[in-house]
């Protein structure tokens, strides 16, 4: 039979993995860790492990078919692929359990302080260890109600995850009271009800005081939806032209027409009859186009270096500049450790392995566009580091494609969401197979594309120049957590909990 924390571990991940697939239960995310704080001190590390095990199995599902759609894996080892990096991401929650309880019995540190700290530290973690994955952190369960994140511009999405874990302590914490009989601890019950009111009522300013800087720009992201397993065939090039020709002289009345990323699949910058039909699309309709080709540098070795990136044209078909991606995705456009795992061959199709290029804001029609191309929306410090520069417009171009119809689509734009909320700027999105968006400073998504249909998203967007504190500081507040938990770790150097 099941032990209690075992059960009590398989529960709280599949109650937090609810709102990645149904936005509307976020409040579930408020209660989700309750069964794994209260259960799992007896074997802290085991339960931790079993809980992330179940959350990231079921969040990150897809990624099944990523591998063996397009990566052309069998089942028998894409499946074993997927739970390795399943057990790795379960590893920080057991760690984030186990440091808990560890400090917990050698400090006495109350839970109500230890998992705010501790496993905001564990997330911050994941977010750049071997490169970095914070896909799933738990804070984007609350996407379905963004007024409970706009205090990321303080501090980033640390601030709003550090409130959703001690709201967890305290429902632990409260249970217990009363299944023991004691008194409930009154101090955290009133500055936690405090700290959410907090959050609540600056939620709510921040959402009605979304400020229009500046001219309007009236943008289209342009949708292709071009199949995946045609994108690179030469024999549907012209097809792949036509059709976001087309789509583009739809909307004559936009400044900045946005392609979505290696939008054009040759090399744009080797000129040609095909880069040709691009400038002469943007003269003609006298609009700035962005857009994604993959691109070459030659280095001083002689050989040659792929890039995956971004080229503006102005009105006159003439070249603004180019960014390019710096975060690159491993397995998906290069094999790390290749000699090694030479049965792995790489997602994107086409050229070779790409290599991180430079990353540069770009004069779109008026304003400076920080370009996040694909997954980048996900690393807040890189959308830190684009405003940093000097963007006043953040722009996200991805392909979508690979993940089918599944939740990840909407997960990645959850996360996208987010970027806009911690920098206080307009953001919009050109996917290739959706979901196409245009999202305020406030997060909310003031027009968005369904999926797999070929379509443009029109919308007016504003540029802007204040910056957030979050834009100022980035990471402080994780990075100065961590040196605390480094303390308390040094401080319990004695014989360790079992795991």
């Amino acid at each position: 039979m099941a032990r209690p924390e075992m059960l009590a571990a398989i529960a709280s991940g599949i109650l937090l993995a609810l709102p990645f697939h149904w936005p509307a239960c976020y409040g579930l995310a408020f209660v989700a860790l309750v069964p794994l704080l209260l259960h799992g001190r007896r074997r802290p590390w085991r339960s931790g492990l079993l809980a992330g095990t179940v959350f990231y199995a079921l969040v990150l599902y897809w990624i099944n078919l990523v591998m063996v759609r397009f990566g052309q894996l069998p089942w028998a080892l894409a499946l074993p692929l997927y739970l390795l990096l399943v057990l790795y991401l379960a590893g920080f929650w057991g760690a984030a359990c186990w440091c808990c309880e560890r400090l917990r019995q050698r400090l006495g540190l109350t839970p109500l302080l230890l998992v705010p700290v501790v496993w905001l530290v564990a997330e911050y973690g994941r977010s750049w260890l071997l490169t970095g994955f914070p896909w799933g952190n738990p804070v984007y369960a609350l996407m379905g109600q963004p007024l409970l994140l706009q205090s990321a511009d303080l501090a980033g999405l640390w601030l709003p995850l550090a409130l959703l874990l001690l709201v967890n302590a305290l429902v632990a914490q409260l249970w217990t009271c009363v299944r023991q009989h004691r008194p409930w601890p009154r101090g955290a019950l009133l500055l936690t009800g405090l700290l959410l009111l907090a959050n609540s009522l600056y939620g709510v300013w921040r959402g009605q005081s979304v400020a229009e800087d500046g001219e309007p720009l009236r943008v289209a992201l342009i949708q292709g939806n071009i199949d995946q397993d045609l994108k690179w065939n030469p024999a549907h090039l012209e097809e792949t032209l036509q059709r976001y020709e087309n789509l583009s002289r739809q909307a004559p009345a936009a400044a900045l027409l946005v392609w979505p990323e290696s939008a054009t699949p040759f090399f744009y910058q080797s000129g040609g009859a095909a880069a040709e039909r691009v400038r002469q699309l943007a003269r003609q309709g006298r609009q700035t186009l962005l857009f994604g080709s993959p691109a070459y540098d030659n280095a001083s070795d002689g050989r040659r270096r792929y890039l995956n990136s971004a080229f503006a044209i102005d009105s006159e078909g003439r070249l603004l500049g180019r960014s390019d991606k710096v975060h690159l995705v491993p397995f998906g456009e290069y094999v790390p450790l290749a000699r090694l795992l030479t049965f792995v061959d790489k997602l994107a199709e086409g050229i070779g392995d790409f290599m991180p290029g430079q990353m540069r804001p770009l004069p779109l029609a008026g304003v400076a566009g920080g370009v996040l191309i694909c997954y980048e929306a996900i690393f807040p410090e890189l959308a830190r580091q684009q405003v940093a520069q000097g963007a006043q417009l953040l722009v996200n171009l991805t392909n979508d494609a690979w993940f089918g119809r599944t939740a990840a689509p909407w997960q990645h734009l959850a996360m996208a969401r987010l970027r806009a909320i911690e920098n206080r700027r307009y953001l919009v999105r050109s996917a290739n197979s959706g979901i196409s968006a245009i999202i305020d400073p406030a997060g909310r998504l003031l027009a968005h594309s369904p999926l797999f249909v070929a379509t443009s998203v029109e919308g007016v967007v504003y540029g802007r120049t204040d910056l957030s504190l979050y834009s100022r500081l980035g990471d402080l507040v994780p990075r100065c957590l961590t040196l605390v938990v480094l303390l308390w770790l040094w401080q319990s150097r004695r014989s360790l909990p079992a795991f």
